[in-house]
């Protein structure tokens, strides 16, 4: 028989999960619009690992495996019978990277998620991770013309949200230091339903003073733009690697855009073989 928590016990599952894992949460409450994402894929450039939304941006950038498992039925029993209370939140954040941020099997957390958890601590963080894997899946699914997105598709319409809608007025909220754009997107109720082929005719026809280039709580820092005698930067994820060139972005920090040099960086996505690899990762 499981025993509901108490009320001093959910106050505390709530105090550890958030002094642990932050926002994590808010992923399970923002709802994915799937006309948007498939629209989306459709304007994904695998040869840059950007979007090129409508022809002002495609001028810009123009130049010369199986695995072990574990369902999810069992992460779920330890959450509601298990005495410790870290032990109740540890699994469920990894249940929410198994099922949200890293969703390869329907149901199940992959065993290289659960071994990516395991390493993963307040002095590493999972974004390269992340990114990566956004990157990888959507460079197999634009290459192939079809597949499924094996990646958070909340995080990534959170990125959109947050650069295609411009305001007039920036809320003063958003700098506060405790904002949460993942908490603001999982309380924004969504807009009405767009098809997919309206989408691609918004996307299709954005303009420059559409985007808001730079979101308003990024704060200029420096920009690690390339890695050893590559003009891009490897970006290691759970099952692969892929290149990425963080130049493409110079807008998003106010400075002067300009067309970096890509050369080898369609080659450099790649999957892990075996499982030697974890011996070499470090998060």
């Amino acid at each position: 028989m499981v025993t509901p928590l108490s009320g001093s016990e959910k106050l505390r599952f709530r105090e550890v999960f958030t002094s642990n894992y932050g926002d994590l949460p808010y992923l399970l409450d923002i709802k994915v619009d799937k006309h948007l994402f498939r629209a989306m894929v459709q304007f994904w450039n695998p040869a840059y690992s950007c979007f090129t939304f409508g022809e002002w941006a495609a001028a810009r950038i123009q130049q010369k495996g199986d695995g072990k498992c574990i369902p999810w039925a069992s992460l779920r029993d330890l959450i509601l019978i298990h005495p410790d209370v870290k032990r109740k939140v540890d699994a469920l954040v990894l249940s929410i990277y198994g099922l949200v941020t890293f969703p390869k099997a329907m149901g199940y957390i992959d065993e290289a998620v659960a071994d990516f958890f395991d390493r993963l601590g307040k002095q590493n963080t999972p974004v390269p991770a992340i990114l990566a894997e956004t990157f990888r899946f959507l460079n197999a699914c634009r290459r192939a013309g079809e597949g499924r997105f094996i990646g958070c598709a909340q995080l990534l319409l959170v990125w959109f949200h947050s650069h295609f809608w411009k305001v007039d007025k920036v809320p003063y909220r958003l700098f506060f230091k405790d904002y949460s754009p993942l908490k603001e997107a999982a309380a924004t109720p969504m807009r009405d339903v767009i098809t997919e082929e309206r989408w691609i005719e918004i996307l299709q026809n954005l303009r420059e003073e559409d985007v808001m280039w730079k979101a308003p709580w990024m704060t200029p820092s420096e920009i690690l733009y390339r890695c050893g005698s590559f003009d891009w930067v490897p970006i290691p994820g759970i099952w692969g690697v892929v290149g990425y060139t963080p130049l493409l972005v110079l807008r998003q920090y106010k400075a002067e855009q300009f067309i970096p040099a890509t050369q080898g960086l369609a080659e450099s996505d790649f999957s892990y073989k075996g499982d030697h690899y974890k011996k070499k990762m470090r998060v």
